[in-house]
């Protein structure tokens, strides 16, 4: 009998990069771009293990609490004061709903 394989046969299937893009998300940080019917935003993810504080979600008016992974938005243009944290799930359904005016 032979010992057991510590490394994988295959590689899981990835979506391929090109170097092109590689070098992209490398130098940004991941970010990328996303285009609505809102107009233009830029976009980055953040992991649990990197979210560290609490903030505001605009979309629903939740806390998004320490470890929760979320996406952080702003317009590309702009001073980076617009920049705001969302639920992943809030920023996917904010085209599709309504204005609500925020809590206080």
């Amino acid at each position: 009998m032979s010992p057991r394989r510590n490394v994988p046969r295959r590689k899981a299937a990835q979506r391929p990069e090109s170097a092109e893009e590689s070098l992209i998300l490398r130098v940004t940080g991941a970010e990328h771009r996303e285009t609505g019917p809102d107009g233009e935003w830029v976009l980055r993810r953040i992991t649990g293990a990197a979210a560290a504080k609490v903030y505001r979600c605009p979309g629903c008016q939740q806390d998004i609490p320490p470890g929760m992974a979320h996406v952080v938005a702003w317009r590309p243009y702009g001073d980076g004061e617009d920049r705001r944290h969302w639920h992943s799930s809030c920023w996917q359904r904010r085209t599709h709903r309504s204005a609500r005016p925020p809590r206080r």
